[in-house]
């Protein structure tokens, strides 16, 4: 647990880094917490010219859509960088939930992750996995479609994210508490999807704020 939010996202840009100088596949996520956190990655190592990027999930939107999680790292992450990552695997959100899903379950076949980045939603959720959703069950398929009442999107499916040698939450803000304490102190429940994420064959580093933090029991 880390005093202030900036304090853990310097902790999950060090990892990114580490994972990226070393040539691994990164999943990267979106939402709020991760967007310092690429950028102080940036400044830390400005050559991922070794890195292989990929994503958890994506907002079925084009990749210039202010929604995009694509375009959350190619903002704060990629544009600020001196030599590329050797390869950019975009999750083709415009072309539809179905054909995009399809399409990224063929180009991750033979991969393992050496990095999952992770947020968690107030609701429990990681990446586009939604508490109680058939894609949790998914057992086949590396990514899916997944509906969503403000748009459709795309996700990795557990196995996948729990395969990566690295599962890493970042999670920030009094908002996130309540679901923190339910996927780190309670029993995996499908209500409550990030419960059933850990890394199966490796580690998982959860990364918090105070507040994010404030419901488990030791306060850490």
């Amino acid at each position: 647990m880390f005093g202030a939010a900036d304090e853990a996202q310097l902790a999950a840009a060090e990892l990114l880094v580490a994972a990226a100088r070393a040539g691994e596949h990164l999943a990267l996520s979106g939402g709020g917490a991760p967007g310092h956190a690429f950028e102080l990655a940036a400044e830390l190592e400005p050559d991922w010219s070794s890195a292989r990027l990929w994503w958890g999930d994506e907002r079925c939107v084009p990749p210039d859509d202010e929604r995009s999680n694509y375009l959350l790292a190619k903002h704060t992450l990629l544009d600020r960088l001196d030599r590329q990552p050797a390869e950019v695997h975009r999750i083709r959100g415009e072309l539809g939930g179905e054909a995009a899903a399809a399409e990224y379950d063929g180009e991750l076949e033979g991969i393992r992750l050496g990095l999952a980045l992770q947020g968690i939603g107030p609701d429990g959720h990681t990446a586009s996995l939604f508490p109680s959703s058939p894609a949790l069950d998914e057992r086949e398929r590396r990514a899916v479609a997944a509906p969503h009442d403000d748009v459709e999107r795309v996700t990795m499916t557990l196995p996948v994210l729990s395969d990566a040698a690295q599962v890493v939450y970042l999670v920030l803000g009094e908002d996130k508490a309540e679901a923190v304490k339910r996927a780190f102190a309670e029993d995996p429940d499908p209500a409550v999807p990030a419960s059933l994420l850990r890394a199966e064959r490796g580690e998982t580093v959860v990364l918090l704020d105070r507040a994010a933090a404030a419901r488990l029991d030791n306060g850490a």
